[in-house]
């Protein structure tokens, strides 16, 4: 009988309803084993797509009801699997088995059920936080859209809404193009102050025809990074925008990414909007982030009046070396401007770019899943449609073994004024990275 109650033990964990099929209700049998079965075969098969058709495979697994099917499956075999354990400590009769046995089966009975059944249930948890995530972040419904040229270009936004500041400035402005086939990623930068940006063809391009400047410019510098602004606070947006309430999108949003066309002679059909202000919290949630440090730089909101010393409104400094940041340390290290320039700025925010992005593999993300799921839905917005998630990540996969490119728009980067830019150079300079050797100015604007 203890030979038995073990044999029951274990093939109940290596097929679950077995135990019930060879000496107890064969109705539950059935019930074990088909769920078994299913389960086995799903898994079979999804290795096999992912495997085969990978843009297929995630597209499917980020599906939002897809994602609730999958989570109500793992809760309703957890609870199966605990029906099962029970029923095979009834079947193996422990009154009848040697005295050690009688507390070695409970225990191990228990223990392996905590574990399968435990961690289907924290799967149940963790695929509930991603339909979550995905469902905050991303866009119900939109349209998918082909790549351009063969690229997929998005316009990112970082806005720092933290304590002292009085406006949604974008305080980064740049443009991931993403190829098609290979996910390689090339970022060009605008300078946040660049001035006369031209627009794409549309309502931005008819209000401003020789660019944002001149009487009908409100804002102070009539720069890229006061658009959202214009439009937003100083002009009713929607009036510019009319179709912004009918697909729940910002005018101001659509403006800076209209700015950008003209700047950069590309199409960009979505956005990222980052706030910089929480963003630490998505690098504590993925244990820091690692920086190499090339100068010594100070924390704090600057000066005071005119050519106050550092030292005077510092809070604390940024030391010099290779550092492992937290989320505060690095959030200083991107906002650090009044010792250096917007230029060097710019270089470290794309610098932080990488160094999150490394951070970014399967075991941390998976380790600290709920963590960073969390932090994501509070600091990211955008456009891009549920649709399209599984075919981004299938390139951001073929993407992550490769160094991201970079363009500079900036007097160090490529030679540009952002005080008298010339945009036929801008856009030349941007289709020659992405295409190199077969670049040709796109007079857009």
């Amino acid at each position: 009988m203890t030979r038995r109650a073990w044999w029951l033990v274990v093939v109940n964990l290596l097929i679950p309803g077995s135990a019930q099929a060879a000496a107890g209700n064969r109705r539950l049998a059935k019930l074990g084993l088909g769920a078994t079965l299913v389960m086995w075969v799903l898994a079979v098969l999804a290795v096999l797509v992912a495997v085969v058709w990978r843009p297929f495979f995630l597209t499917v697994v980020t599906n939002s009801l897809v994602l609730l099917i999958i989570q109500i499956a793992l809760v309703a075999y957890a609870v199966l699997w605990i029906v099962l354990a029970l029923d095979t400590l009834r079947l193996v009769r422990l009154i009848k088995t040697r005295p050690w046995a009688r507390l070695a089966v409970p225990a191990a009975v228990v223990a392996v059920t905590l574990v399968v059944s435990g961690g289907a249930g924290y799967a149940a948890v963790l695929v509930g936080s991603a339909r979550n995530a995905l469902g905050s972040v991303f866009s119900s419904g939109g349209p998918a859209v082909a790549p351009t040229d063969g690229y997929y270009n998005i316009l990112l936004l970082g806005v720092d809404s933290g304590a002292g500041r009085d406006s949604m400035r974008p305080d980064s402005i740049s443009v991931a193009s993403v190829n098609a086939d290979t996910g390689q990623v090339t970022i060009t930068g605008i300078p946040r102050d660049m001035k006369d940006v031209p627009f794409a063809p549309g309502p931005m391009q008819t209000l401003f025809p020789d660019g944002y400047k001149g009487k009908n410019c409100g804002t102070a510098h009539c720069a890229i990074n006061e658009i959202f602004t214009e439009v937003n606070v100083l002009r009713k947006g929607t009036d510019i925008y009319p179709d912004a309430t009918t697909y729940q999108y910002s005018p101001g949003i659509e403006a800076v990414k209209d700015a950008a066309e003209g700047v950069t002679g590309l199409t960009i059909p979505y956005y990222v909007f980052i706030d910089m202000d929480g963003f630490a919290a998505l690098i504590d949630a993925l244990g820091g982030i690692d920086i190499t440090v090339t100068e010594r730089l100070p924390k704090g909101w600057g000066p005071t009046y005119t050519n106050e010393p550092a030292s005077k409104w510092a809070i604390g400094w940024i030391e010099p070396g290779a550092q492992h940041m937290d989320g505060d340390t690095a959030q200083w290290y991107a906002r650090s401007r009044y010792t250096t320039s917007d230029w060097d700025r710019m270089l470290r925010q794309r610098q932080l770019q990488e160094a999150i992005l490394a951070q970014f593999t399967p075991a941390n993300v998976l380790s600290r899943f709920q963590d960073v799921a969390n932090a994501g839905t509070h600091i990211i917005e955008t456009d891009i449609p549920d649709s399209m998630i599984g075919y981004f990540l299938d390139l951001a996969i073929k993407a992550k073994g490769q160094p991201v490119q970079s363009l500079e728009l900036t007097p160090a980067g490529a030679n540009i004024d952002p005080d008298k830019p010339d945009f036929t150079v801008t856009r030349a300079l941007v289709a020659e990275k992405l295409h190199p050797s077969s670049a040709t100015p796109s007079p857009t604007g």
